[in-house]
């Protein structure tokens, strides 16, 4: 089971901010076994990863986000979540697909959420033994959801889970913050990756997140888009 510690944040609904217990311990570790965290993880001071909402709402809004821009995702994010009343499976259930399409859904992201909201509504997921679960047990059940692949599912694992040793080898970004890091900007294979990534265990998720933070400016706090 993840620790996580509740920071403060403004009053609004579903605000409520954890980040990782593990996150001092990480740092230290990889610090002191590699040589380019040494480099970079004082370059952004006290920031960490980030975890708020339910686990339905952050793979909706991951599956309306797929292979669109991240503008366009928050705008047909926004208009979908205000047709129900409330974001969970059942109200999205009862939602009518002429008004889903209406907000900026595709046909097929229609039928990804339905599914996706089925397989919470009829129990298909053990969200309640995800905890005690390892994390190729959780990506087994998220990827059998329609329109939920092994790359969303390791992102649902370290921005919502926030499991400590997720090493995302089909994220671009890393591979190429690897690149960059590691090799002077050279191609760098998956089987190189994971050597690098040797180094950092078990804390793959916290040396992922500080790549991405080389690559740019603004913290990665929630599952990308």
């Amino acid at each position: 089971m993840v620790a996580l510690k509740k920071v403060a944040t403004e009053p609004v609904a579903n605000s409520a901010v954890f980040t990782p217990a593990y996150w001092t311990e990480a740092r230290k570790h990889l610090v002191k076994k590699d040589r380019v965290m040494k480099r970079l993880i004082p370059q952004f001071g006290d920031v960490c990863l980030e975890t708020r909402g339910d686990a339905f709402t952050t793979l909706a809004r991951s599956v309306v986000g797929q292979q669109i821009s991240v503008k366009a995702a928050q705008t047909v994010w926004g208009k979908f979540v205000q047709l129900p009343e409330q974001m969970s499976p059942q109200n999205v259930l009862k939602l009518k697909v002429d008004d889903m399409r209406a907000a900026g859904l595709s046909a097929r992201k229609v039928e990804y959420l339905v599914d996706l909201a089925l397989h919470f509504d009829a129990g298909k997921l053990h969200v309640q033994a995800w905890e005690e679960m390892d994390d190729e047990a959780i990506i087994a059940e998220l990827v059998a959801i329609r329109g939920i692949g092994r790359w969303t599912a390791e992102m649902f694992l370290i921005f919502h889970m926030m499991r400590p040793n997720v090493l995302p080898l089909d994220d671009v970004g890393l591979i190429n913050g690897i690149s960059q890091n590691y090799f002077s900007g050279d191609p760098v294979s998956r089987s190189e990756a994971r050597e690098v990534a040797a180094a950092w265990a078990p804390f793959c998720s916290v040396a992922t997140w500080y790549i991405w933070r080389s690559l740019a400016p603004v913290p990665a706090t929630d599952v990308p888009k």
